[in-house]
């Protein structure tokens, strides 16, 4: 299927590893042009050369988005070198896990401006240009958390249900104007997130990674954990042309996790 990206103009954050690197790839792989970001210099020129390899035209911004001077900086770099963004993907690592008595509100502040504020500076600075065109897909990496809380993940269950929420309100403002707002909930996803989490809970409970490991595909109804291309595909359809009448939904990708009807 020709999902009708080549030659678009993808925006996808932290994107030098993890699910925000499977994004870019697969949208890449499609023929989009990309601006990618990330705090780290050399895994994000890794990144680059790699992606450049599909053919299309890769920027390459160094950037913390908890900045709102850097998220401005990042979209200018689009603007200069593409003169458009029609993609955003957002997306960012998550905070610390604990229980609510272990964050400090410097914690609490840190969350909100790395997941909440991040989305709504990056769609401030796109926005404009997507209803002027009036064309535009945004599609936000969120959590299964947003449906069905996660133990000991305070931070994220609470700042990434305000994006929902956030994405929700925006896909009905903008839905005349050919702009789709989408969320993608990643369930537990091979990253070094989730082996940072597996570490965490395992000095918890007193016991290896490795149980924590064994315990997650207890959980899920295909016995494992996803890849990140396999979400990374979602992503690319929701981008996509024939996704256009797609809007105001939160998909999860979670092997069947969540164990709500919807």
């Amino acid at each position: 299927m020709d999902l009708g990206l080549k030659g678009k103009v993808a925006l996808v954050a932290a994107s030098s590893q993890g699910i925000g690197r499977a994004v870019a790839g697969a949208l890449a792989a499609e023929g989009a042009d990309l601006i990618i970001c990330s705090r780290g210099e050399g895994s994000l020129a890794k990144a680059r050369v790699e992606l450049e390899r599909h053919g299309g035209r890769v920027v390459a911004v160094t950037a913390n988005l908890t900045e709102p001077a850097d998220v401005k900086r990042l979209v200018d770099s689009a603007h200069e070198a593409f003169s458009r963004v029609d993609v955003l993907v957002t997306n960012t690592g998550g905070p610390p896990a604990g229980p609510f008595e272990s964050h400090s509100p410097e914690a609490w502040d840190l969350a909100v401006r790395q997941i909440l504020f991040s989305v709504l500076n990056l769609v401030r600075d796109v926005l404009p240009g997507m209803r002027e065109r009036r064309w535009g897909r945004i599609i936000n990496i969120t959590s299964i958390a947003v449906k069905q809380p996660s133990d000991n993940l305070i931070l994220s269950n609470a700042v990434r249900a305000a994006v929902t929420g956030f994405a929700r309100t925006l896909a009905t403002e903008t839905a005349r104007d050919g702009i789709t707002v989408n969320n993608v909930m990643p369930g537990f996803t091979r990253t070094e997130r989730l082996t940072e989490l597996a570490e965490k809970r395992a000095q918890i409970k007193g016991c290896s990674p490795e149980d924590i490991w064994a315990s997650w595909y207890d959980e899920i109804p295909m016995g494992r954990v996803g890849e990140p291309h396999e979400l990374a595909a979602l992503v690319a359809f929701l981008a996509s042309e024939q996704a256009g009448y797609i809007t105001a939904q939160s998909m999860a990708v979670d092997g069947g996790w969540i164990k709500a009807l919807l």
